[in-house]
């Protein structure tokens, strides 16, 4: 990692909590770094917001830390209050850009643990006693006004009515000053910066409301009339500020989400010197080759694989899998993931952001960082709206100065309330979060949120098999032995030990045979490989040994590959590896490991539901024809192409487009990639080549197929819950916007609908978290 500090001279200096933020390495924990083509280095940092009470709080945002020196781009999600900032770590620093949110009236803090979840503590504690003092004070405020809605005639005498307005005057300053304070510091922010929020209509409702009241109060017959409306303001602010609680614990838990995958990684580690002394480092510190013992209970610091012992892994907030997953000898660790069973060693592989953790910690905030295309055109039409609601409530109150200038007041305040768009503004981005949220739980992390909508319409599915539909590792069926009067057994644990040194599939499926834990470090020596050939290494006897194809054990060259050799093992459908020791120029092969590709578990289940969904399934690989045809008659499937190169892939999806379909994709290899960056909508195996999940809008990281059944199904009932939404916002504004206009709506009614029709939205938004949670 690359980090520059910035120091100018005429800056304050900064307090200790933004310092932290520039410390390169606490950067590591919400910052990512990229270099360009011409080797600048460009950073990414995630934040936490607060101070956002609708879609246009985002743009004010963004405008604000937009002007900061050096940065490049600025992404704000209001539904889930988070913030992505491209940034030049030349020319600017974590501080600044959390400066510069503050000046604009809200706050920010690093999308990390352990201040988010202070910072979500003192939000949620001021809102509780926000809405407990405009209850309060609005249930006091309506004991007082009671007397004037049942009395008649001269049932109340007039000094006991100015009493009761006295006394509702000073219950409604609490309200005013304490708990109306977000929406008149927002409504201030946004006019500030030329722009206009939905606090804007409500500021203005609240403030005309208490002002023509007090104006009724102290100077009856007035030019304010006799008539107050302490009770519908306060109850108004009641409203709208339990609305805006209930808002924000969905939001909250969105983010404790996020916030249990994170802390599941450990601050420190046990690392294992070469002497066999032992130090205990922060995890940040871990490199690439490190030794590092893991305690029951603990969770992996990095990823890696297992070098001593034997145990489970709990790999429940990765993967969403439930089941511990057994581990061996030889096993990938995932970072993140708990030891359960026995205290192991592990070897450090990946750390930092290149770990399968961090990669699915980051993928989830970019998709809550994001602001959906549905929930960017509400934005767009939130401004114009919100000018129209105020020339209808000024036209309003001038239509009723006429008609009965007491209710004008009442009439402009009601117009202003009922029309405030929370609920469109929600519609779309709370059921998206709603649904990235469970997806996340359930081992689907989505990259775009976008991508939601054209999973649901989608037509037709391209899958790639090896490593998609079957398992990404081979298994081993059966050893035929070539060359009699041999310890089998023995040899079999040597190629076992050997296969240890190599990442390839079947070297790790062929590893598995022998449970000796180090025994590839007491055996062999001079271990070289060679790619796409195998393995060669020298015995304690010093005779050379080779493991992998035919060609390199016999003849000491690569395999042909299967287009050369269209009549080879590999056209066959066989997938073997032999062993033997070489003599001179030459070898032989003494023993030879079959295999099998094994579906995985699900696959034909998960294709099934899809085509009873109406989706069609084509297979797509690269692998001998004969190979995919036999895989295609196990999964049902008669739409399928073998030998494929990644430009037939390509061609096929690309005409499947041109006849109207929404094309899906589902790959794993590199040579996915561009298929994957095509196509509408794309899913990418969590083990799969990083460049494929790079170009996929969600990452199956569970690997299991059944999760894509669940997106599918997702997607289409989330489309479903925002045309409701939408709908619903719709049919409310159309309903009560004339009733307002013609004085049938008093302000504490104009008040509880709108904030009903928020919770409604959210609440209907909520359904989603339930779907398929395990």
């Amino acid at each position: 990692m690359i980090s520059h500090v910035v120091a100018v001279a005429s800056t304050p200096p900064l307090s200790a909590e933004l310092a932290v933020l520039d410390d390169p390495v606490e950067q590591q924990q919400f910052t990512r770094w990229t270099e360009g083509d011409a080797g600048q280095t460009t950073a990414e940092s995630s934040f936490l917001l607060t101070g956002m009470y609708c879609a246009a709080c985002a743009g004010l945002i963004e405008a604000a830390v937009s002007r900061v020196a050096g940065v490049s781009e600025v992404q704000v999600n209001s539904a889930g209050q988070r913030a992505r900032v491209r940034w030049d770590p030349r020319c600017t620093t974590p501080s600044a850009l959390v400066l510069a949110v503050r000046a604009a009236g809200y706050d920010a803090v690093p999308d990390a643990a352990a201040p988010a979840r202070e910072m979500r503590r003192k939000e949620r504690k001021n809102a509780l006693w926000r809405a407990f003092v405009a209850s309060f004070c609005a249930m006091q405020v309506m004991m007082m006004a009671t007397p004037s809605y049942v009395a008649t005639g001269a049932d109340l005498a007039p000094d006991l009515r100015q009493l009761l307005n006295w006394g509702s005057w000073l219950l409604a300053l609490p309200v005013l000053l304490f708990a109306a304070g977000p929406f008149f510091r927002g409504a201030w922010a946004s006019l500030r910066r030329g722009a206009i929020s939905m606090d804007v209509p409500v500021a203005l409702g609240v403030a005309v409301t208490f002002v023509a009241s007090t104006g009724a109060t102290f100077e009856p017959g007035g030019m304010f009339g006799n008539e107050v409306y302490f009770d519908s303001m306060t109850m108004f602010v009641s409203f709208l500020l339990l609305g805006r609680f209930v808002e924000m614990s969905a939001r909250h838990r969105a983010a404790e989400s996020l916030e249990k995958t994170l802390a599941g990684m450990p601050e420190t580690a046990v690392r294992l010197l070469a002497d066999g002394a032992e130090e205990t480092v922060s995890a940040q510190r871990l490199r690439a080759g490190d030794r590092v013992r893991v305690a029951v209970g603990q969770a992996f610091p990095a990823d890696g694989r297992l070098e001593a012992g034997q145990t489970q892994a709990d790999e429940a907030l990765l993967t969403g899998e439930s089941r511990p997953v057994p581990k061996r000898c030889a096993d990938e660790l995932v970072a993140g993931s708990i030891n359960l069973a026995a205290p192991v060693v592990m070897t450090v592989e990946r750390v930092g952001t290149d770990t399968r953790h961090q990669a699915i910690v980051a993928m989830m905030r970019d998709a809550l960082s994001q602001r959906p295309a549905m929930a960017r055109w509400a934005d767009a039409w939130a401004g114009p709206f919100l000018w129209a609601v105020l020339l209808l409530a000024a036209g309003g109150a001038a239509a009723w100065s006429m008609i009965d200038p007491s209710r004008a007041v009442w009439v402009a305040v009601s117009v202003l309330i009922v029309t405030c768009p929370c609920a469109l503004s929600l519609a779309t981005p709370s059921a998206l979060v709603a649904a990235a949220g469970t997806l996340a739980r359930n081992g689907v992390m989505l990259q775009r949120l976008d991508a939601l909508e054209a999973l649901a319409g989608m037509t037709r599915l391209c899958t790639d098999k090896t490593g998609t539909l079957t398992e990404d590792q081979p298994r081993w069926n059966h050893t035929e032995v070539l060359v009699q009067g041999q310890d089998v057994p023995a040899l079999q644990a040597q190629a076992a030990a050997l296969a240890r040194w190599s990442s390839h599939p079947l070297s790790r499926s062929l590893s598995a045979l022998t449970d000796e834990p180090l025994a590839e470090g007491a055996f062999w020596q001079q271990i070289d490989e060679q790619p796409g050939a195998g393995l060669q290494a020298t015995d304690p006897g010093g005779r050379v040994w080779r493991l992998g194809s035919l060609h390199w054990v016999s003849r000491g060259e690569a395999a042909p590959s299967t287009i050369d050799d269209p009549s080879g093992v590999a056209a066959q459908g066989a997938l073997q590896v032999f062993f033997g020791p070489q003599s001179g120029d030459c070898g032989e092969a003494w023993l030879r490991f079959d295999f099998d590709e094994r579906l995985r578990p699900g696959a034909v289940a998960a294709l099934r539901d899809l085509q009873a969904d109406g989706v069609e399934v084509s297979l797509l690989s690269g692998d001998a024809p004969a190979r995919v045809q036999r895989l295609a008659g196990e999964l049902g499937l008669t739409e399928l192409r073998g030998g494929a190169s990644p430009r037939d892939k390509l061609d096929y999806l690309a005409a499947a487009q041109a006849q109207g379909q929404v094309v899906g994709m589902l790959g794993d290899g590199v040579n996915d990639a561009p298929v994957l960056a095509r196509a509408n909508v794309s899913f990418a195996m969590g083990q799969g080549a990083l460049v494929s999940r790079l170009h996929a809008d969600a990452v199956i990281v569970s690997d299991r197929l059944e999760a894509l059944v669940l997106a599918r199904r997702l997607a289409k009932r989330t489309m479903a819950i925002i045309r409701q939404n939408l709908l619903w916002a719709a049919v409310y504004n159309a309903a009560c916007i004339p009733l307002a206009l013609l004085g049938m709506l008093p302000p504490w009614a104009a008040g509880l609908g709108m904030a009903s029709s928020s919770l409604l939205v959210v609440a209907n938004s909520w359904r989603l978290s339930r779907t398929g949670s395990r």
